[in-house]
């Protein structure tokens, strides 16, 4: 039986995607394709965000702590341990899912705008120990120095933005790959039950609460593995990268793109990082970034309810059926 013709369109469209992605660095420049390494990163900090607000109906502005604690952990390993990327990653997930574990079993407890304000006073906690905790993150000189990374040991080190980049691509597509097959298994179900009608799920006897906890420690485990490569794209890390204002665009990107959608999060991470660092930047609206941001989010909450996800293209008219075209019987 063959595929639905939906699902090969979405197949074509998302190796058109990739195919693109990978030719990016033969036709663009340096700066264009660091930009592009960054918009990955922010695109995988944004699924983190959607596995929490789409899946499971927790919104969220602590995922910045994580993307720091990620970020932070890479970069000491890097600069004191070793700068192979595979270990990098594996550090940072495993310290931001830890400190998801020992925050999140307070924050899960919580549900609506009570959990939104504890998520917002986790990421202003972590931004408060990044500046404060100088002895670890060299406080608001942030930690520099952070060699070129080595993704597996053996390889040369990536000194090139366009190496850089397709380790970046590399990492994103498998992260990504994980999470899309994440959902189509019991457990994001269970957690879909919990965004619709918790206390149902809770009467059937389901451990809402330990679900809940668990895609939280998923998340923080993703909002770190982005913030190791981050210190792989920029070999540098400050408290900024573990404040509100990422967080505040993460949230964003998945409320633009479309709550629950993957691919949703991730076109709505690169409006809003292409609308803040290169509409931002343009001579007729030169620092008036946060205003475009403004006027996009106003615009997706009138125009696109369901954000970027929820356009649904006019369907091809059918071709009516010739006489020469039928089949014998």
């Amino acid at each position: 039986m063959s595929p639905a013709p939906a699902a090969v369109r979405r197949r074509s469209a998302a190796a058109a995607v990739v195919l693109v992605l990978a030719l990016a660095p033969f036709v663009l420049g340096p700066y264009a394709i660091g930009t592009l390494s960054r918009i990955l990163v922010f695109a995988l900090l944004a699924v983190s965000v959607n596995l929490l607000t789409g899946l499971t109906g927790l919104p969220t502005l602590g995922q910045s702590a994580y993307f720091g604690v990620g970020a932070y952990a890479a970069a000491i390993v890097a600069t004191r341990l070793t700068a192979i990327g595979l270990l990098q990653l594996l550090i940072a997930a495993g310290v931001s899912a830890l400190v998801a574990v020992v925050t999140g079993w307070l924050a899960v407890r919580a549900r609506g705008v009570v959990f939104l304000m504890l998520t917002l006073a986790i990421g202003e906690i972590a931004y408060s120990a990044a500046v404060n905790w100088k002895s670890l993150t060299n406080g608001t000189d942030g930690v520099s120095g952070i060699p070129p990374v080595v993704p597996l040991p053996g390889m040369p080190a990536l000194a090139l933005d366009g190496l850089v980049y397709f380790y970046v691509l590399a990492v994103f597509l498998l992260l990504f790959a994980a999470v899309s097959r994440l959902g189509s298994t019991p457990f994001a179900l269970a957690l879909r039950g919990i965004r619709d009608n918790e206390p149902r799920m809770r009467a059937i006897g389901y451990p809402t609460r330990s679900y809940a906890l668990t895609a939280y420690c998923g998340a923080g485990a993703l909002a770190g593995a982005a913030g190791a490569l981050w210190v792989s794209v920029q070999r540098f890390v400050s408290p900024g990268d573990a404040g509100f204002e990422i967080a505040a665009l993460a949230l964003l990107a998945v409320v633009i793109g479309g709550s629950g959608s993957l691919w949703g999060a991730c076109a709505g991470a690169a409006l809003v990082w292409l609308t803040r660092d290169y509409l931002g930047n343009l001579e007729a609206v030169a620092g008036r970034g946060p205003l475009l941001l403004g006027l996009l989010f106003v615009f997706a909450v009138y125009a696109l309810p369901r954000g970027l996800a929820g356009v649904r293209l006019p369907p091809r008219p059918a071709r009516p059926v010739r006489p020469m075209d039928e089949g014998t019987t």
